[in-house]
């Protein structure tokens, strides 16, 4: 995933504050919001070096992209990111489309739901059909289930109409194709008897192409493949199951945002589930599970802990932990991790979302400018 990198920096001009050239490209349609470039505020980094590995700086937003998210790969060979600035939600919500040496608006106008009057894309994905479907997260928004699963009609590689596919989630987070099925984590499917929730759901393509999926919240909804419960610590935060991704062999994987604990759900090959279980990691004991992406060639899970500003890699065939990358609290300058919370692994370039929006005890201590995109190079 990483022969060459240039820090990119997308404003017209060359700022005081930038470190890099800055490049510009068109929109290709008029709705087009201006470019993003460097920030014009700084905050001031604690840390200034990483204590493991070494992350590079790839990209550099502004404060109008200030929580850049989920990550996909696009058949055309960039990548598409999710931008739901959640951190400073009065800025609209945007995917853009990257590579090593570009930024640019993908599509803007994102349709809001209609009651927070907000759009809120997490993780996304191609799927079999060449749509592109993304997961958003309302929840930031209000707590009545009003997430939802888009549906972005793709049409010779440009983007187009924008449509609801499923309803009712709570928080909609990772979103994974695999064959003619797409399977969702919902970090917040609380139940009637349990407020710490979260589950996996499954939904076919023929499903969603025959009109819109209604979820029945707070129940076991026939597309509820599993739940989990969040054991709530010092941070207070009961977001459970995060990102989401499978093996080798079909098994899908999922960590808890909330406590660390990285799931194993062992699947048949028509795609049931024959178990769950918590895995006893061998290592560092991980504290937060955000966004992971599976090396299927290798099983090796490469999993953002957010809370500790860290990449950790699980090896699924014995369970061990080692850790790839890690600082201290920054404000991502030079492409330190400032809440690493999506990874995508394109050949050995693992590109990485700097989410910038902290929780309690959590080793990032606030959102500032810089807003940034990292990039590793693994083995």
């Amino acid at each position: 995933m990483k022969p060459k990198l240039l820090s990119l920096l997308l404003s017209g001009a060359l700022l005081a504050s930038c470190q890099s050239n800055t490049t510009t490209e068109t929109p290709t349609t008029p709705e087009q919001p201006d470019m993003p470039g460097d920030s014009t505020t700084s905050g001031a980094a604690t840390d200034t070096i990483a204590t493991i590995g070494s992350p590079k700086l790839l990209h550099t937003l502004d404060d109008a992209h200030n929580t850049p998210d989920g990550l996909t790969l696009a058949p055309n060979g960039s990548i598409i990111l999710s931008v739901p600035n959640l951190a400073d939600n009065s800025k609209p919500a945007v995917l853009m489309e990257m590579t090593d040496t570009s930024l640019k608006p993908y599509l803007s106008n994102l349709p809001v739901e209609p009651t927070t009057k907000k759009a809120a894309p997490m993780d996304l994905a191609f799927g079999p059909d060449g749509n592109l479907y993304y997961a958003e997260n309302q929840y930031e928004n209000s707590k009545d289930f009003k997430s939802r699963l888009m549906r972005v009609r793709v049409t010779n590689g440009k983007p187009g109409t924008v449509e609801t596919v499923v309803d009712n989630f709570a928080l909609a987070n990772a979103v994974v194709w695999k064959g003619n099925k797409i399977y969702v984590t919902d970090s917040q499917w609380d139940m009637s008897d349990n407020d710490k929730g979260s589950a996996v759901l499954v939904f076919t393509l023929a499903e969603l192409n025959k009109g819109i999926v209604h979820l029945k919240p707070k129940t076991m909804d026939p597309h509820v493949l599993t739940t989990f419960t969040t054991q709530v610590n010092e941070t207070g935060v009961d977001n459970g199951a995060d990102g989401l991704d499978y093996d080798s062999k079909g098994n899908f994987y999922t960590g808890s945002f909330g406590d660390g604990t990285f799931y194993k759900m062992t699947m048949k090959p028509d795609g049931t589930l024959t178990k769950k279980e918590a895995l006893t990691l061998k290592g560092k004991k991980i504290t937060c599970v955000d966004g992971l992406i599976i090396d299927r060639k290798t099983d090796k899970a490469y999993l953002c802990n957010s809370r500790e500003n860290a990449i950790e890699v699980v090896n699924l065939k014995n369970n061990t932990v080692t850790t790839l990358a890690q600082n201290g609290d920054t404000d991502g300058t030079n492409g330190l991790l400032d809440q690493p919370a999506e990874v995508l692994l394109k050949g050995n370039r693992l590109y990485v979302s700097d989410f910038d929006k902290p929780e309690k005890n959590f080793v990032n201590k606030k959102s500032d400018a810089p807003h940034t995109m990292s990039v590793i190079e693994v083995q």
